[in-house]
């Protein structure tokens, strides 16, 4: 980049190349909850029940998570332009073989494929905002890379069912390929590593292999940063688990709702996570405090789940403003992922983001099929067009496993340490 294209701290070229890669988290996040709206389409396609279905959408986590601590490093040593274009390339081709499979095994190699292109995303995000934003703004930025992933979840419900019923699954699967292709190419042109008057604008430059190493190494010995990344994987199962997947058809079992109407629904979690993760981000930066705010995020999720768990035969208008608030609480854990970066020295940044966000996404690669199993496992034998139906106190019974999940989330909180939004070296 030459002298006259460096642009300041959050100038308008800060903004286009953030808002790309939060573009590219933006489709991860689309491709992470589509399923939730194709359940019976797909049981129905490939004559599967509960638990192969969980598994089927699973498999894009599985690869994601396996990534995210390798892929922090690497961003670290590489920079996240050349990832991020390789790996939205990558997600585009397993978004059209997913759309294109004949057999449940082609469509494990498309979902599979579709992870692990969207492993970058949020990494890259957060690598950029870093790069080219003040310190200070790092957590809101976390919030608005979140806000832009929920957005594009809220894609992924109603409009997306609408869209399915109109061209089917498989364009609709079809279109994602063709969105991603074309971002893959945005990024490749406009995004650049960082601003060239910070020295950092090839950041191949600033670690050597050996060093990025043993941050590495450093990070994964760390017992504060697994405490942080525990409470983030406690409170994103909810989301991962109900809004990106079994919401859908529980709201459509539990109020007779059309799919459409169920995917708008759920997607009020999604909508929550929207509000509450920038929201959250504003509020710890503006106390200046970290624990306090995602340890009473962590209590309210806890105890709005046990509304929708444990009492059957809520209103829906109730149901769907405590699925909003479990959203909003959901998204308080946003922040800690400015947490964990103010407990770790900046050459382990990638490394320490890249192992809160694996086990942010490892909730879902978890729950999505336990909760297939319970169903499973309670499944009195009952089939339309050729899918499994289940029922709603089926639901609600396998459910519980959210509950018990994202009390670890209390649990683990109360063992962190306060910040006070100051970063390790400036204590």
């Amino acid at each position: 980049m030459t002298k006259d294209t460096q642009s300041p701290l959050g100038g308008a070229r800060a903004w286009l190349i953030w808002s790309l890669s939060a573009a590219a988290f933006g489709y991860a996040f689309f491709q992470r909850v589509a399923p939730s709206v194709m359940v019976s389409d797909l049981m129905a396609e490939f004559a599967i029940g509960g638990a192969v279905m969980g598994y089927l959408s699973a498999l894009y986590f599985y690869p994601y998570v396996a990534l995210q601590i390798p892929l922090g490093a690497l961003l670290d040593r590489l920079g996240p332009r050349k990832i991020l274009t390789t790996a939205i390339g990558l997600a585009a081709v397993g978004s059209y073989l997913f759309g294109s499979a004949g057999t449940i095994e082609q469509a494990y190699a498309g979902r599979m494929l579709v992870g692990i292109g969207s492993a970058v995303g949020f990494l890259g995000s957060l690598s950029l905002a870093a790069k080219w934003f003040p310190a200070k703004r790092f957590a809101l930025l976390t919030g608005l890379t979140m806000l832009a992933g929920m957005s594009s979840g809220v894609g992924a419900q109603a409009p997306l069912a609408a869209l399915i019923e109109s061209i089917g699954w498989r364009n609709a699967m079809f279109s994602g390929a063709a969105f991603a292709s074309c971002l893959a190419l945005a990024i490749f042109v406009f995004v650049r590593d960082a601003p060239a008057d910070t020295g950092d604008a090839d950041s191949a430059q600033v670690q050597t292999w050996s060093s990025v190493w043993r941050g590495f190494v450093d990070t994964i010995r760390r017992r504060e940063i697994w405490l942080i990344a525990i409470v983030a994987t406690a409170m994103s199962g909810p989301m991962l688990a109900f809004g990106g997947l079994w919401g859908v058809p529980y709201m459509m079992t539990a109020y007779g709702l059309e799919r459409p109407d169920a995917a708008f629904y759920v997607s009020m979690l999604l909508v929550g996570w929207a509000i509450g993760a920038p929201l959250g981000g504003w509020w710890s930066d503006h106390i200046e405090r970290r624990k306090a705010p995602v340890l009473i995020a962590a209590i309210v999720e806890v105890f709005l789940m046990c509304l929708v768990v444990f009492i059957p035969g809520l209103p829906l208008y109730l149901c769907v403003i405590i699925i909003l608030g479990i959203g909003i609480a959901g998204g308080g854990m946003a922040t800690t992922f400015a947490l964990a970066r103010e407990v770790s020295s900046p050459e382990t940044h990638g490394s320490v983001s890249g192992i809160v966000n694996a086990m942010t996404v490892a909730s879902g690669a978890i729950l999505q099929p336990v909760i297939g199993l319970l169903l499973d496992w309670q499944w009195d034998g009952t089939m339309a067009d050729g899918a499994r139906v289940y029922g709603a106190d089926h639901y609600r019974t396998a459910f519980i496993c959210l509950v018990a999940w994202s009390s670890m989330a209390v649990l683990a909180c109360l063992r962190l340490r306060e910040t006070y939004c100051t970063p390790v070296r400036e204590r």
